[in-house]
């Protein structure tokens, strides 16, 4: 197939090549993309807009696991570049030292592909992704436009094909269709990120809806357990009238409560109990281990710089 390129206008002005292929051509891949993805971009791009004083353009990984024709996106993490002349140059060397890490943490993860922000993908986003290329021969593309107002999710996800543009090969994009794919987690965070609530809105999100009920009625429960307590202490000091009535659906509720020292209600507790240390003993070894692990590089760093420079005092000295 081949795809029309340079269009003269008029005498001395010639139109851009063109980045997208034909509309007949279908990508090759299935992308499922999990929202956690979404956010991080959004996140990154915004972090960094804050920073700068203004919407700046940001790149990031994207990765995931892929089994045949399905890729599947479930995580992203930032890339540094620099401009050059008006052109991305992705720090690969950065990347390296990224990928060294996100594999001893998420080791059945692979790298799939790249995003960015901005509007439609353009000669530039060419460059980059031959750039890209040289990680991941077949990587995909993801563009997500923070600035553009749409009911619809504001981003695009490319493959690229090589094609003939005015007899030559030229690599151009193809949009993919891609759907979401969400966990348990995901759908909580997600959720509750979406309807947070604000100091000028009412609205928040269910969790902090039933987690605000719970809380409510373990505090009315606590109230009235006391109120009842303290009627028992009184009318055991002869501070007020004994009420049989009242005695009698005070006993009635206390024999109900043996239920809680039965051996399996034990057993659930503590093993309630285990998972939850458990939980919290290994978030304490994770971050020890982060610790360790940014100690261990700028240790090397700093030994590699000085082994330099005792190199250069031995060839001036």
């Amino acid at each position: 197939m081949e795809v029309d390129g340079d269009t003269v206008d008029k005498p001395g002005s010639v139109l851009p090549l063109p980045v997208m292929a034909s509309s007949g051509t279908n990508g090759s891949v299935a992308v499922a993309l999990h929202p956690l993805v979404i956010m991080n971009i959004s996140d990154h791009w915004t972090r960094i807009r804050a920073q700068e004083g203004k919407p700046t353009q940001v790149l990031g990984a994207l990765i995931g696991k892929q089994e045949g024709r399905t890729i599947e996106v479930l995580n992203s993490f930032e890339l540094v570049f620099d401009i050059v002349e008006g052109d991305v140059i992705v720090d690969l060397q950065y990347y390296n030292t990224k990928e060294e890490q996100f594999k001893q943490v998420f080791k059945d993860l692979e790298f799939l592909g790249w995003y960015t922000t901005g509007g439609t993908a353009d000669e530039k986003d060419i460059k980059v992704h031959k750039q890209i290329c040289q990680i991941n021969e077949s990587p995909i593309f993801l563009k997500l436009n923070p600035l553009l107002r749409s009911p619809d999710l504001p981003i695009s996800c490319f493959e690229s094909v090589i094609d003939l543009v005015n007899g030559e090969a030229t690599m151009l994009f193809v949009e993919l269709q891609y759907t979401l794919a969400t966990e348990e987690a995901e759908r909580i965070g997600v959720d509750h990120v979406a309807r947070v609530a604000s100091a000028d809105s009412l609205e928040i999100s269910i969790v902090a809806e039933h987690l605000v009920a719970q809380h409510n009625a373990i505090k009315m429960l606590h109230s009235r357990v006391k109120l009842v307590l303290d009627y028992m202490k009184a009318a055991q000091a002869g501070e007020v009238p004994q009420d049989h009535a009242i005695l009698r659906e005070v006993c009635s509720l206390s024999q109900r409560l043996p239920v809680l020292n039965s051996e399996q209600f034990n057993i659930s507790f503590y093993d309630q109990c285990s998972d939850v240390s458990l939980m919290a003993y290994l978030g304490a070894i994770t971050k020890g281990c982060d610790t360790i692990n940014q100690f261990v590089n700028k240790f090397n760093i700093l030994y590699e710089r000085q082994g330099m420079g005792l190199r250069k005092r031995g060839l001036l000295f």
